[in-house]
C-alpha cells in the first residue's frame, strides 16, 4: 500500500464552517475516507519548516507528496534525495515553481498539478483588484471605518478604467480570460506580451493587440497585470531597470508569483512614484514575514494598495475543483495507466512534459 503525504494550511474554526474549504489542514482535499478505504496511509501536516517538521520526517518513505501554491511545501533537492520511495508530487491547484523540477526530473518522479482549476477565480480577482486600486477603494474604506469623511482626500486619486490601455504579462488561461473580462469596461486598447502571438480569431474575439517587446508594453500601459509563470526567466522579471521603463503613476498587479517582482524594487517604484498602487496577492516565501517591506509601504500619492494573503486560487469553487483533479490524478497513479491529463503534467519519466517551466522564453502557462 502507498504512503500519501498532504502539506495543507491550517483552516482552524473555518474549517467547520465551511466544509467544502478543501485546501486546508482539517478538511484533507476531502481524500482521507477514499485513501484509506483502498489501504492507504494518510498524513496531513502544516508543519513544513526545518529539518525536525513533519514534512522532512514523512517524506522520507512516503511515495506521493501533495502540496498547495497557498502554503508551499518547499520540495527541494535535499527533501526530494532524502525521499526514498517517491514517485509523484502533485500540487493542489496551479504552480509547481515550490518545486525543485531538476531533481525531480533526475529522479523520475513525476510532477503534476490541476490546470485550469483556479483560471476563473484568478481571473476575477485581478479585474477586482484593477477596480480596488484604481477607484482608491481600501484608503476610502478605511476613512469610514476611522470615522473619517474626507471625500477629496481619496477622490485625487480614483479613476476610472473605461478609457485606460491595460496590459498582461503573459496570455495564457488566466490572461486571457483577464483580456475578456476587460473588454466590458471599454479600455483605451488591451495589449499583451508573450513568447509567441495568439492565434488571429483570438486576438479578434479579445480586441487586444500583442507588443513584441515587454519594455515596450509597459511604456504604453496604465495598468499592468502580471499572469506569467515563475521560472529561470521570469524570477525578478518585475525589477527597478523594468519599472523604470513603467508609465509614471501607472498601477501594477502580480496574481503569478511574488518572486516574479523584486520585493525591494516594487516599493521604491511606489515611493517615487513610479507606481500609484500595488496590487498584489502572492508573496515570496510564503507565508510572508512580518518584516516583508509589502505589508505596510506606501506610495507618493496618497493612494492605497490591495494586499492579500494568495488567496485568488482558492476560492471555495476553486478548492472543489483542484480538490477533484488531485484525486483524478492520483488515482490515474493507483491505476498504472499513465493517461493524466495532458496539461497537468510538468515533468513525467525524466523529462519536461510542457515548455512552460523548461523553456527560456515560456510566459505562456499560466
Amino acid at each position: 500500500m502507498v504512503k500519501v503525504l498532504a502539506v495543507l494550511y491550517k483552516g482552524g474554526v473555518h474549517a467547520n464552517d465551511e466544509p467544502r474549504m478543501y485546501g486546508c489542514l482539517e478538511n484533507e482535499l476531502g481524500l482521507r475516507e477514499w485513501l484509506e478505504s483502498h489501504g492507504h496511509t494518510y498524513v496531513v501536516t502544516d508543519d513544513k519548516e526545518g529539518p525536525n517538521s513533519v514534512l522532512d520526517k514523512e517524506i522520507v518513505d512516503a511515495e506521493i507528496v501533495i502540496t498547495t501554491p497557498f502554503h508551499p511545501g518547499y520540495i527541494n533537492r535535499e527533501r526530494i534525495a532524502k525521499a526514498k520511495n517517491l514517485k509523484l508530487l502533485v500540487t493542489a491547484g496551479v504552480g509547481s515553481d515550490h518545486i525543485d523540477l531538476t531533481a525531480a526530473n533526475e529522479k523520475k518522479i513525476t510532477v503534476a498539478e490541476v490546470t485550469g482549476s483556479n483560471v476563473t477565480s484568478v481571473a476575477e480577482h485581478v479585474v477586482m483588484t484593477m477596480l480596488t486600486l484604481v477607484r482608491n477603494f481600501v484608503p476610502a474604506h478605511e476613512q469610514i471605518v476611522s470615522g473619517g469623511w474626507d471625500v477629496a482626500a481619496v477622490a485625487k486619486n480614483s479613476f476610472d478604467i473605461e478609457g485606460k490601455v491595460i496590459a498582461t504579462i503573459g496570455s495564457g488561461r488566466i490572461g486571457q480570460r483577464v483580456l475578456k473580462r476587460l473588454g466590458a469596461f471599454d479600455p483605451k486598447e488591451l495589449l499583451y506580451y508573450d513568447y509567441q502571438a495568439l492565434p488571429a480569431e483570438v486576438e479578434a474575439e479579445l480586441h487586444c493587440r500583442r507588443v513584441a517587446s515587454l519594455e515596450e508594453l509597459v511604456a504604453q500601459a496604465d495598468i499592468v497585470t502580471v499572469n506569467c509563470p515563475l521560472h529561470e526567466s521570469t524570477h525578478g522579471l518585475v525589477n527597478k531597470e523594468l519599472l523604470a521603463k513603467f508609465k509614471p503613476g501607472s498601477w501594477l498587479v502580480n496574481t503569478a508569483r511574488g518572486a516574479i517582482c523584486v520585493k525591494e524594487d516594487v516599493a521604491e517604484a511606489l515611493e517615487t512614484g513610479i507606481l500609484r498602487g500595488y496590487g498584489g496577492d502572492v508573496w515570496f516565501p510564503q507565508p510572508a514575514p512580518a518584516s516583508h517591506p509589502w505589508r505596510a509601504m506606501r506610495n507618493k500619492y496618497g493612494g492605497g494598495n490591495a494586499m492579500t494573503p494568495h488567496i485568488s486560487g482558492t476560492s471555495i469553487d476553486a478548492q472543489v475543483r483542484y480538490a477533484e483533479g488531485t484525486k483524478s490524478i492520483i488515482a490515474t497513479y493507483f491505476a498504472g495507466t499513465k493517461e493524466y491529463r495532458p496539461q497537468d503534467l510538468i515533468v513525467i519519466d525524466g523529462a519536461y512534459a510542457t515548455r512552460a517551466y523548461g523553456a527560456d522564453k515560456a510566459v505562456r502557462k499560466a
